[in-house]
């Protein structure tokens, strides 16, 4: 069975040779005029910057004044031979280690027991999506004061140290904030991509004789690996991005304890202003993002030829 090819789209038949070509050139010129302004902010607010950041790591510019100059890789040996770096790196893995499991598996029960419940549904997403769309601020200052507070919080009433102020929890404190604000919004998702599960396959897997786990697992499941693909991979990139909780709860201590590479480029650019070895940070961040990326197409291609 053969599929047809979409048509192309073109002027009208009965319209003379040179007006059906005046005809498309100006569809065609609309379309570009459509697509300019997006293209133009993206190349201004993306691709400028990326270029100029990629220059910018193999300087020894301060970021203020013009006075630059080329020290070729020297910024990129420094930092990978500083200690700091490496444990920024390490925390930035364990990061991801942590956001690749459990929000993905808070988020994915959860929205299988939202499926079964059929009045309500609305009100508990938007309630779960309550802390994903606060400003990371205000989510950061009530698990200060509720939480992490020594006087009056959760951990003054329990007598125990904030765990922020520790070296061996402070990482996981950061990222308990952080998921607690993430897990939300994947439960949303993947609520909105289990409801678009064929009911036709789910009812031939019950009539079967399929119980419930083997229902998620050979038919909800299947469905729902694109989305599962694609929220996997935007989590190894947010991972490496990692910033706003961290220097909000800890700046990355105590003594560099939970510091990743965000707010270990952030100490370069706004503390020491070596402007050059944040840029190389910033370039080894985006590297890992890159990764991700091209293995997200990779798979993707896979399952297209499949």
């Amino acid at each position: 069975m053969t599929t047809a090819a979409p048509a192309r789209e073109s002027a009208p038949a009965n319209l003379p040779a040179g007006r059906r070509r005046s005809h498309l050139r100006r569809r065609t010129a609309i379309n570009y005029a459509l697509v300019a302004p997006a293209l133009v902010l993206s190349i201004v607010i993306v691709v400028v910057p990326g270029i100029l950041t990629l220059l910018f790591a193999f300087t020894d510019w301060s970021g203020v004044g013009f006075d630059v100059h080329f020290v070729g890789g020297k910024n990129f040996a420094s930092i990978l031979s500083d200690p700091v770096f490496a444990t920024a790196l390490t925390n930035n893995i364990k990061w991801l280690v942590m956001f690749l499991t459990l929000p993905a598996v808070i988020g994915l029960l959860t929205a299988m027991l939202l499926l079964r419940r059929k009045r309500m549904r609305t009100f508990y997403q938007v309630i779960y999506l309550m802390p994903y769309v606060l400003a990371p601020v205000v989510n950061a200052l009530v698990w200060q004061t509720i939480i992490y507070n020594p006087h009056g919080g959760v951990a003054g009433l329990l007598g125990i140290q904030p765990p922020t102020g520790s070296t061996s929890t402070a990482l996981y404190a950061a990222a308990a904030v952080d998921m607690w604000h993430y897990w939300g919004f994947l439960t949303v998702v993947y609520l909105g991509a289990i409801r678009q599960t064929p009911v036709d396959q789910v009812e031939a897997a019950i009539v079967d004789g399929a119980g419930g786990w083997g229902v998620f697992r050979n038919v909800y499941l299947p469905s729902i690996r694109p989305t599962l693909l694609l929220m996997g991979v935007m989590t190894v990139i947010f991972s490496f991005l990692a910033f706003d909780y961290v220097y909000l709860l800890t700046q990355g201590g105590p003594a560099h304890a939970s510091e990743v590479m965000g707010t270990y480029a952030y100490a370069f650019a706004f503390s020491s202003f070596e402007f050059g070895k944040a840029a190389a940070v910033g370039i080894v961040m985006s590297f890992f993002g890159l990764l991700a990326s091209v293995l997200y197409t990779w798979i993707s291609r896979r399952e297209v030829v499949r």
